[in-house]
Protein backbone atom coordinates (compact mmCIF):
# COMPACT_ATOMS: atom_id res chain seq x y z
CA UNK A 1 0.00 0.00 0.00
CA UNK A 2 1.53 3.40 -1.09
CA UNK A 3 0.28 6.70 0.55
CA UNK A 4 1.71 9.94 -0.40
CA UNK A 5 2.14 12.33 2.00
CA UNK A 6 2.27 16.33 0.75
CA UNK A 7 3.88 19.57 2.25
CA UNK A 8 1.38 20.88 4.37
CA UNK A 9 1.57 22.77 7.82
CA UNK A 10 -31.49 13.08 15.86
CA UNK A 11 -38.31 10.00 12.99
CA UNK A 12 -40.22 10.04 15.64
CA UNK A 13 -41.20 13.51 14.64
CA UNK A 14 -39.03 16.11 16.14
CA UNK A 15 -42.31 19.18 16.02
CA UNK A 16 -44.12 16.33 18.76
CA UNK A 17 -40.99 16.78 20.92
CA UNK A 18 -41.24 20.50 20.86
CA UNK A 19 -45.17 21.36 21.42
CA UNK A 20 -45.38 21.91 24.78
CA UNK A 21 -49.05 20.80 24.60
CA UNK A 22 -47.68 17.46 24.26
CA UNK A 23 -45.39 17.64 26.85
CA UNK A 24 -47.00 15.18 28.70
CA UNK A 25 -47.47 12.69 26.06
CA UNK A 26 -44.20 13.21 24.00
CA UNK A 27 -42.18 15.04 26.47
CA UNK A 28 -40.98 11.29 27.84
CA UNK A 29 -39.73 10.21 24.84
CA UNK A 30 -37.78 13.42 24.12
CA UNK A 31 -36.74 13.02 27.43
CA UNK A 32 -35.05 9.82 26.03
CA UNK A 33 -33.25 11.77 23.40
CA UNK A 34 -31.00 13.18 26.08
CA UNK A 35 -29.28 10.26 26.06
CA UNK A 36 -26.15 10.39 24.74
CA UNK A 37 -23.84 9.75 27.23
CA UNK A 38 -21.27 7.27 27.09
CA UNK A 39 -18.98 4.73 28.92
CA UNK A 40 -16.78 6.11 27.25
CA UNK A 41 -16.93 9.43 27.69
CA UNK A 42 -14.38 10.28 29.82
CA UNK A 43 -11.65 9.30 26.77
CA UNK A 44 -9.49 12.09 25.70
CA UNK A 45 -10.53 12.33 21.98
CA UNK A 46 -8.96 14.39 18.76
CA UNK A 47 -11.83 15.65 17.95
CA UNK A 48 -15.40 16.50 19.30
CA UNK A 49 -17.58 17.18 16.35
CA UNK A 50 -18.68 16.19 13.03
CA UNK A 51 -20.23 17.84 9.86
CA UNK A 52 -21.06 15.85 7.39
CA UNK A 53 -21.98 16.67 3.55
CA UNK A 54 -23.82 13.80 1.27
CA UNK A 55 -23.81 14.68 -2.22
CA UNK A 56 -26.75 12.10 -2.56
CA UNK A 57 -26.50 11.38 -6.18
CA UNK A 58 -23.46 10.12 -6.63
CA UNK A 59 -20.96 12.61 -7.73
CA UNK A 60 -18.38 11.70 -10.44
CA UNK A 61 -14.99 12.42 -8.29
CA UNK A 62 -13.48 11.70 -11.84
CA UNK A 63 -14.54 14.67 -12.62
CA UNK A 64 -13.88 16.31 -9.24
CA UNK A 65 -10.88 15.06 -7.07
CA UNK A 66 -9.19 12.58 -9.08
CA UNK A 67 -9.23 13.78 -12.49
CA UNK A 68 -7.62 11.97 -14.98
CA UNK A 69 -6.23 14.14 -18.00
CA UNK A 70 -3.54 12.04 -19.55
CA UNK A 71 -6.70 9.47 -20.40
CA UNK A 72 -8.27 8.97 -23.16
CA UNK A 73 -10.97 11.69 -24.76
CA UNK A 74 -14.23 9.53 -23.55
CA UNK A 75 -12.47 8.51 -19.85
CA UNK A 76 -11.13 12.49 -19.21
CA UNK A 77 -14.29 14.03 -19.89
CA UNK A 78 -13.94 18.14 -20.78
CA UNK A 79 -12.72 19.78 -17.55
CA UNK A 80 -9.11 20.12 -17.11
CA UNK A 81 -7.17 19.91 -13.10
CA UNK A 82 -5.79 23.32 -11.87
CA UNK A 83 -3.47 22.92 -9.23
CA UNK A 84 -3.65 23.86 -5.49
CA UNK A 85 -2.07 25.11 -2.45
CA UNK A 86 -1.16 21.76 -2.01
CA UNK A 87 2.10 20.77 -4.38
CA UNK A 88 1.72 18.36 -6.80
CA UNK A 89 -2.12 18.00 -5.70
CA UNK A 90 -4.73 18.65 -8.53
CA UNK A 91 -8.37 18.92 -8.23
CA UNK A 92 -11.34 19.78 -11.05
CA UNK A 93 -11.23 23.83 -12.68
CA UNK A 94 -14.49 24.13 -11.58
CA UNK A 95 -13.34 24.59 -7.91
CA UNK A 96 -10.97 26.97 -7.59
CA UNK A 97 -11.92 27.71 -4.10
CA UNK A 98 -11.41 24.63 -2.61
CA UNK A 99 -7.95 24.71 -4.21
CA UNK A 100 -6.82 27.17 -2.37
CA UNK A 101 -8.27 25.62 0.67
CA UNK A 102 -6.64 22.46 0.12
CA UNK A 103 -4.01 22.45 2.63
CA UNK A 104 -6.48 21.82 5.18
CA UNK A 105 -8.19 18.84 3.44
CA UNK A 106 -7.33 14.73 3.06
CA UNK A 107 -8.50 13.21 0.00
CA UNK A 108 -9.38 9.69 -0.02
CA UNK A 109 -8.56 8.56 -4.00
CA UNK A 110 -8.92 5.06 -2.91
CA UNK A 111 -12.33 4.50 -1.34
CA UNK A 112 -14.34 1.24 -3.15
CA UNK A 113 -17.37 -0.53 -2.76
CA UNK A 114 -19.77 -2.91 -4.93
CA UNK A 115 -23.30 -1.42 -4.40
CA UNK A 116 -24.15 0.84 -7.27
CA UNK A 117 -27.55 1.01 -6.22
CA UNK A 118 -29.21 4.50 -4.74
CA UNK A 119 -30.52 3.23 -1.18
CA UNK A 120 -28.97 0.67 -0.63
CA UNK A 121 -25.66 2.89 -1.24
CA UNK A 122 -26.67 5.35 0.65
CA UNK A 123 -27.80 2.77 3.51
CA UNK A 124 -24.13 1.43 3.25
CA UNK A 125 -22.08 5.20 3.29
CA UNK A 126 -24.42 6.40 5.89
CA UNK A 127 -24.28 3.55 8.91
CA UNK A 128 -20.61 2.55 7.39
CA UNK A 129 -22.31 -1.18 7.77
CA UNK A 130 -23.47 -3.25 4.60
CA UNK A 131 -26.69 -3.06 4.40
CA UNK A 132 -28.13 -6.44 6.69
CA UNK A 133 -31.51 -8.08 6.63
CA UNK A 134 -30.56 -9.16 10.28
CA UNK A 135 -29.98 -5.69 11.47
CA UNK A 136 -31.36 -1.97 10.68
CA UNK A 137 -28.11 -0.12 11.32
CA UNK A 138 -28.16 3.14 12.56
CA UNK A 139 -26.56 6.32 10.79
CA UNK A 140 -23.52 7.71 11.54
CA UNK A 141 -25.26 10.87 13.08
CA UNK A 142 -27.25 8.31 14.97
CA UNK A 143 -24.30 6.81 16.21
CA UNK A 144 -22.69 9.76 17.75
CA UNK A 145 -26.02 10.73 19.40
CA UNK A 146 -25.89 7.88 21.32
CA UNK A 147 -22.22 7.64 22.17
CA UNK A 148 -20.75 11.32 22.58
CA UNK A 149 -22.23 13.69 25.54
CA UNK A 150 -24.59 16.33 24.72
CA UNK A 151 -24.62 20.03 25.21
CA UNK A 152 -27.81 21.65 27.11
CA UNK A 153 -30.70 23.13 25.29
CA UNK A 154 -28.96 22.14 22.05
CA UNK A 155 -29.97 18.14 20.36
CA UNK A 156 -26.90 16.34 19.75
CA UNK A 157 -27.69 14.65 15.84
CA UNK A 158 -29.38 17.61 13.66
CA UNK A 159 -29.85 17.10 9.77
CA UNK A 160 -30.27 20.32 7.43
CA UNK A 161 -32.22 19.77 4.42
CA UNK A 162 -32.55 16.23 2.52
CA UNK A 163 -30.44 13.64 4.06
CA UNK A 164 -30.81 10.08 3.47
CA UNK A 165 -30.73 7.01 5.52
CA UNK A 166 -29.85 9.56 8.64
CA UNK A 167 -32.20 7.67 10.92
CA UNK A 168 -31.23 5.83 13.74
CA UNK A 169 -32.20 1.89 13.09
CA UNK A 170 -32.65 -0.53 15.31
CA UNK A 171 -30.82 1.99 18.14
CA UNK A 172 -34.63 3.23 18.47
CA UNK A 173 -35.96 6.72 17.92
CA UNK A 174 -34.32 8.06 20.59
CA UNK A 175 -31.20 8.57 18.29
CA UNK A 176 -33.04 10.00 15.32
CA UNK A 177 -32.04 13.49 14.00
CA UNK A 178 -33.35 16.56 14.71
CA UNK A 179 -34.69 18.15 10.93
CA UNK A 180 -34.27 21.47 9.95
CA UNK A 181 -34.30 23.05 6.56
CA UNK A 182 -34.05 26.48 8.31
CA UNK A 183 -31.38 28.92 7.61
CA UNK A 184 -31.01 32.55 6.64
CA UNK A 185 -32.87 33.69 9.64
CA UNK A 186 -35.77 30.47 9.98
CA UNK A 187 -36.64 29.58 13.50
CA UNK A 188 -38.89 26.88 12.14
CA UNK A 189 -38.20 22.77 12.02
CA UNK A 190 -38.84 20.86 8.33
CA UNK A 191 -42.08 20.87 9.27
CA UNK A 192 -42.35 24.22 9.06
CA UNK A 193 -43.42 24.73 12.67
CA UNK A 194 -41.76 26.68 15.07
CA UNK A 195 -38.86 25.88 17.22
CA UNK A 196 -39.04 26.07 20.93
CA UNK A 197 -41.82 27.40 23.02
CA UNK A 198 -44.68 28.68 20.80
CA UNK A 199 -45.35 32.40 20.73
CA UNK A 200 -46.95 33.97 24.38
CA UNK A 201 -45.81 31.05 26.17
CA UNK A 202 -43.07 31.61 28.66
CA UNK A 203 -40.40 29.41 30.32
CA UNK A 204 -42.42 29.89 33.72
CA UNK A 205 -45.67 28.43 32.19
CA UNK A 206 -43.20 25.41 30.91
CA UNK A 207 -42.18 24.85 34.26
CA UNK A 208 -45.38 25.04 35.76
CA UNK A 209 -46.63 22.48 33.63
CA UNK A 210 -43.51 20.19 34.45
CA UNK A 211 -44.19 20.64 38.33
CA UNK A 212 -47.67 18.99 37.41
CA UNK A 213 -46.25 15.99 35.27
CA UNK A 214 -43.56 15.53 38.43
CA UNK A 215 -46.23 15.36 41.01
CA UNK A 216 -48.44 12.75 38.35
CA UNK A 217 -45.25 10.60 38.34
CA UNK A 218 -44.46 10.77 41.88
CA UNK A 219 -47.69 8.15 42.56
CA UNK A 220 -45.68 6.09 39.34
CA UNK A 221 -42.59 6.31 41.27
CA UNK A 222 -42.97 3.99 43.89
CA UNK A 223 -44.07 1.20 41.43
CA UNK A 224 -41.11 1.82 39.21
CA UNK A 225 -38.38 3.86 41.06
CA UNK A 226 -35.35 3.43 39.22
CA UNK A 227 -36.44 3.38 35.60
CA UNK A 228 -38.64 6.78 36.46
CA UNK A 229 -35.41 8.65 38.12
CA UNK A 230 -33.84 7.97 35.25
CA UNK A 231 -36.53 8.91 32.52
CA UNK A 232 -36.85 12.20 34.87
CA UNK A 233 -32.95 13.01 34.73
CA UNK A 234 -33.20 12.55 30.99
CA UNK A 235 -37.01 14.46 30.95
CA UNK A 236 -35.15 17.68 32.39
CA UNK A 237 -32.43 17.71 29.83
CA UNK A 238 -35.37 17.66 27.30
CA UNK A 239 -37.32 20.12 29.04
CA UNK A 240 -33.74 22.63 28.67
CA UNK A 241 -34.18 22.27 25.34
CA UNK A 242 -37.78 23.86 24.70
CA UNK A 243 -36.62 26.61 27.72
CA UNK A 244 -33.43 27.33 25.31
CA UNK A 245 -33.42 29.91 22.38
CA UNK A 246 -29.78 28.26 21.04
CA UNK A 247 -31.51 26.12 18.01
CA UNK A 248 -33.04 29.15 16.96
CA UNK A 249 -30.31 31.47 17.20
CA UNK A 250 -27.68 29.37 15.60
CA UNK A 251 -29.99 29.11 13.01
CA UNK A 252 -30.03 32.74 12.00
CA UNK A 253 -27.34 32.89 10.02
CA UNK A 254 -28.94 37.10 9.19
CA UNK A 255 -26.85 37.86 12.34
CA UNK A 256 -23.76 36.70 10.32
CA UNK A 257 -21.43 39.74 9.49
CA UNK A 258 -22.52 40.53 5.70
CA UNK A 259 -18.71 39.53 4.84
CA UNK A 260 -18.66 35.81 6.40
CA UNK A 261 -21.89 35.40 4.47
CA UNK A 262 -20.58 36.70 1.31
CA UNK A 263 -17.77 34.08 1.42
CA UNK A 264 -19.88 31.25 1.81
CA UNK A 265 -22.24 32.77 -1.18
CA UNK A 266 -26.11 32.85 -0.97
CA UNK A 267 -26.75 29.40 -2.65
CA UNK A 268 -29.42 26.84 -0.64
CA UNK A 269 -25.92 24.71 0.28
CA UNK A 270 -23.91 27.97 1.37
CA UNK A 271 -26.88 28.58 4.12
CA UNK A 272 -26.76 25.27 5.18
CA UNK A 273 -23.18 25.10 5.17
CA UNK A 274 -23.15 28.14 7.80
CA UNK A 275 -25.47 27.15 9.83
CA UNK A 276 -24.14 24.26 10.59
CA UNK A 277 -20.58 25.89 11.61
CA UNK A 278 -23.61 27.84 14.27
CA UNK A 279 -25.10 24.74 15.30
CA UNK A 280 -21.80 23.15 16.04
CA UNK A 281 -20.53 26.73 17.81
CA UNK A 282 -23.96 26.33 19.71
CA UNK A 283 -23.43 22.68 20.90
CA UNK A 284 -24.45 20.60 18.40
CA UNK A 285 -21.94 17.06 17.91
CA UNK A 286 -23.27 16.04 14.79
CA UNK A 287 -25.03 17.73 11.66
CA UNK A 288 -25.26 16.26 8.62
CA UNK A 289 -26.31 18.39 5.49
CA UNK A 290 -27.94 16.81 2.27
CA UNK A 291 -26.65 18.61 -1.31
CA UNK A 292 -28.73 16.43 -3.82
CA UNK A 293 -28.92 16.56 -7.91
CA UNK A 294 -25.72 14.54 -8.40
CA UNK A 295 -27.35 11.81 -10.56
CA UNK A 296 -25.60 12.48 -13.89
CA UNK A 297 -26.71 10.21 -16.28
CA UNK A 298 -27.22 13.08 -18.85
CA UNK A 299 -25.45 15.90 -19.29
CA UNK A 300 -22.83 15.75 -16.59
CA UNK A 301 -20.55 18.21 -17.60
CA UNK A 302 -23.16 21.15 -18.01
CA UNK A 303 -24.24 20.66 -15.05
CA UNK A 304 -21.89 20.48 -13.08
CA UNK A 305 -20.22 23.52 -14.70
CA UNK A 306 -23.13 25.02 -13.85
CA UNK A 307 -24.84 24.76 -10.74
CA UNK A 308 -23.30 21.59 -8.95
CA UNK A 309 -19.43 22.16 -8.55
CA UNK A 310 -19.53 26.34 -7.57
CA UNK A 311 -22.46 26.05 -5.07
CA UNK A 312 -19.60 23.14 -3.32
CA UNK A 313 -16.68 24.82 -4.42
CA UNK A 314 -18.13 28.19 -2.61
CA UNK A 315 -19.68 26.81 0.62
CA UNK A 316 -17.35 23.85 1.29
CA UNK A 317 -14.32 25.67 0.96
CA UNK A 318 -15.94 29.07 2.72
CA UNK A 319 -16.62 26.20 5.79
CA UNK A 320 -13.60 24.59 6.10
CA UNK A 321 -11.32 28.48 5.97
CA UNK A 322 -14.27 29.74 8.30
CA UNK A 323 -13.50 26.87 10.38
CA UNK A 324 -9.71 27.32 10.58
CA UNK A 325 -9.69 30.76 11.17
CA UNK A 326 -11.85 30.27 14.31
CA UNK A 327 -10.23 27.78 15.63
CA UNK A 328 -12.60 24.93 15.23
CA UNK A 329 -11.04 22.53 12.53
CA UNK A 330 -8.77 20.85 15.30
CA UNK A 331 -12.06 19.74 16.77
CA UNK A 332 -14.43 19.51 13.94
CA UNK A 333 -14.18 16.67 11.09
CA UNK A 334 -15.70 17.32 7.83
CA UNK A 335 -16.55 14.67 5.85
CA UNK A 336 -17.89 15.22 2.11
CA UNK A 337 -19.34 12.08 0.07
CA UNK A 338 -21.30 10.55 -2.15
CA UNK A 339 -23.35 6.69 -2.26
CA UNK A 340 -20.85 6.13 -5.12
CA UNK A 341 -19.28 7.36 -7.50
CA UNK A 342 -19.72 7.55 -11.47
CA UNK A 343 -18.33 5.82 -14.38
CA UNK A 344 -14.98 6.17 -16.10
CA UNK A 345 -16.04 6.42 -19.62
CA UNK A 346 -18.81 9.13 -20.76
CA UNK A 347 -21.94 7.97 -22.13
CA UNK A 348 -23.87 8.81 -25.33
CA UNK A 349 -25.59 11.20 -23.70
CA UNK A 350 -22.36 13.25 -22.14
CA UNK A 351 -23.23 11.65 -18.70
CA UNK A 352 -21.80 9.36 -16.37
CA UNK A 353 -23.47 6.31 -14.66
CA UNK A 354 -23.04 4.28 -11.63
CA UNK A 355 -19.80 3.27 -10.34
CA UNK A 356 -18.73 1.84 -6.56
CA UNK A 357 -15.69 0.86 -7.52
CA UNK A 358 -13.79 3.75 -7.39
CA UNK A 359 -14.54 7.20 -5.70
CA UNK A 360 -13.11 9.73 -3.88
CA UNK A 361 -14.15 11.32 -0.57
CA UNK A 362 -12.75 14.45 1.32
CA UNK A 363 -12.34 14.24 4.85
CA UNK A 364 -10.76 17.46 7.13
CA UNK A 365 -10.19 18.45 10.23
CA UNK A 366 -10.56 16.71 13.63
CA UNK A 367 -6.89 15.02 13.49
CA UNK A 368 -6.43 13.86 10.00
CA UNK A 369 -3.47 15.06 8.32
CA UNK A 370 -4.29 18.17 6.26
CA UNK A 371 -2.44 19.01 2.76
CA UNK A 372 -2.73 14.92 2.09
CA UNK A 373 -3.67 12.62 -0.41
CA UNK A 374 -4.50 8.83 0.36
CA UNK A 375 -4.06 6.39 -2.03
CA UNK A 376 -4.67 6.19 -6.31
CA UNK A 377 -6.77 4.99 -8.84
CA UNK A 378 -5.55 3.48 -11.90
CA UNK A 379 -4.77 5.23 -14.86
CA UNK A 380 -8.51 5.30 -15.89
CA UNK A 381 -10.03 5.70 -12.87
CA UNK A 382 -11.55 2.30 -13.14
CA UNK A 383 -10.45 0.94 -9.13
CA UNK A 384 -7.76 1.87 -6.38
CA UNK A 385 -4.31 0.94 -7.69
CA UNK A 386 -3.03 1.51 -3.70
CA UNK A 387 -4.66 2.24 -0.85
CA UNK A 388 -7.79 0.35 -1.35
CA UNK A 389 -10.09 1.06 1.68
CA UNK A 390 -14.11 1.11 1.90
CA UNK A 391 -16.69 3.37 3.36
CA UNK A 392 -16.73 0.98 6.85
CA UNK A 393 -13.44 1.87 6.84
CA UNK A 394 -13.57 5.60 6.74
CA UNK A 395 -16.10 5.54 8.95
CA UNK A 396 -14.17 3.35 11.47
CA UNK A 397 -11.70 5.96 11.07
CA UNK A 398 -13.59 9.38 11.48
CA UNK A 399 -15.08 7.64 14.97
CA UNK A 400 -11.58 6.65 16.33
CA UNK A 401 -10.72 10.28 15.79
CA UNK A 402 -14.21 11.01 18.60
CA UNK A 403 -12.60 7.96 20.99
CA UNK A 404 -14.33 5.58 19.57
CA UNK A 405 -13.05 2.13 18.05
CA UNK A 406 -14.69 0.36 15.76
CA UNK A 407 -15.04 -2.89 17.75
CA UNK A 408 -17.18 -0.63 20.14
CA UNK A 409 -20.81 -1.68 20.85
CA UNK A 410 -24.14 -0.32 21.11
CA UNK A 411 -27.15 -1.68 22.36
CA UNK A 412 -30.34 -2.12 20.08
CA UNK A 413 -33.73 -1.35 21.46
CA UNK A 414 -34.00 -5.02 21.67
CA UNK A 415 -31.25 -5.43 23.94
CA UNK A 416 -28.58 -6.50 21.68
CA UNK A 417 -24.69 -5.70 21.41
CA UNK A 418 -23.85 -4.64 17.88
CA UNK A 419 -20.28 -3.36 17.09
CA UNK A 420 -20.14 0.60 15.82
CA UNK A 421 -18.85 -1.15 12.35
CA UNK A 422 -18.70 -5.00 11.44
CA UNK A 423 -16.13 -4.90 8.59
CA UNK A 424 -14.21 -1.50 9.01
CA UNK A 425 -10.81 -0.90 10.31
CA UNK A 426 -9.05 2.03 10.67
CA UNK A 427 -6.68 3.72 8.57
CA UNK A 428 -3.87 4.77 10.09
CA UNK A 429 -2.33 6.80 7.42
CA UNK A 430 -4.75 9.24 7.53
CA UNK A 431 -4.65 10.80 11.06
Amino acid sequence: MSSRQLPARWRLSRRRFLQVGSIGAAGLTLGNVMQAESADAGKPRLAKNVIMVFLTGGPATIDMWDMKPKARESVRGEFRPISTSVPGVEICEHMPRLAKAMQHATLIRSVTHTIAEHTEGQRYVMTGNTPSSAVEYASLGALASCLVESTSGVPCYATIGDVPSATSGDLGATFNPFLLTGAGGSTRDSSGEQLGLPDGFTPDDLTRRLTILERIDHGIDRAAPQSLAQLNRFQSDAAEILRSNKISQALRIDQEPEAQRNSYGRSTFAMQALAARRLIEAGARFVAIGLGDWDTHLNNFTRMRQSLLPELDQGLAALLTNLADRGLLDETIVYCTGEFARTPFVNGSAGRDHWARSMTSLVAGGGFRPGFVYGETDEECNEPSSGACSPDDVSATIFRQLGFEPSHTVTTRAGRPIPLFRHGKVIDALT
